[in-house]
């Protein structure tokens, strides 16, 4: 099975580095000198990564044959693909790999449902799940413990246990809405705009 392990961004210096977008949880084991690495487009791979280092946050790399800033800058927003066995878990019990986590019905711990995964966003600070509901509409879920109370593989489902105005509607209109001049804003709402304002 093929993954999407990073995306290509900006040149960095004038030796061929290039900052990358790491789109995995394990950069060590993806990303490290001598992983090779197919491409899109295909067109610009495979690619061998060279060496690897951390500046400033951000991830480094430089690849094989690519050693000026020129080739670096012609590789921006290619994407990197790894092969991975579909059956391989993660070392730490309780990660999984995106694949494993995409199209998992989400469902509250009262049953109700709130949608599909349908993309991990990796951020800095925490994992996101892009839910799709069943109007189309998406909502974004932090994969955090208190929030992502399970993952049932064999279920193909996430049970969350969502914070006041995280995925209620009503909630998010309210906190959305400035109370109309003159008028009180009712403790219901200001309740809700107080939780979300905790759990960002």
């Amino acid at each position: 099975m093929q993954l999407v392990v990073a995306r290509i961004g900006r040149a960095h210096g004038i030796k061929g580095e290039v900052t990358v977008e790491v789109r995995t949880d394990e950069p060590e084991l993806r990303l490290g000198p001598g992983a090779v690495l197919a491409t899109d487009p295909a067109s610009a791979g495979p690619l061998t990564i060279a060496a690897g280092r951390v500046h400033s946050g951000r991830l480094l790399l430089r690849f094989d044959g690519v050693d000026d800033r020129t080739a670096a800058e012609a590789l921006r927003n290619t994407l990197l693909i790894a092969e991975v066995d579909p059956d391989e878990l993660p070392e730490d019990e309780g990660e999984y790999y995106d694949h494993q986590l995409i199209d998992l019905d989400v469902v509250t711990e009262d049953g109700m449902e709130v949608g599909r995964i349908t993309e991990i966003s990796h951020l800095p600070s925490q994992d996101l799940f892009i839910v799709e509901r069943p109007d189309g509409t998406e909502v974004m879920i932090p994969f955090v413990q208190e929030i992502v109370t399970e993952i049932d593989l064999e279920e193909q489902r996430a049970v969350v246990s969502p914070p006041p105005g995280l995925i209620d509607d009503r909630a998010e209109i309210a906190s959305s809405r400035e109370p109309a001049e003159g008028s009180a804003r009712e403790p219901a709402q200001d309740s809700a705009q107080d939780s979300a304002g905790e759990a960002s």
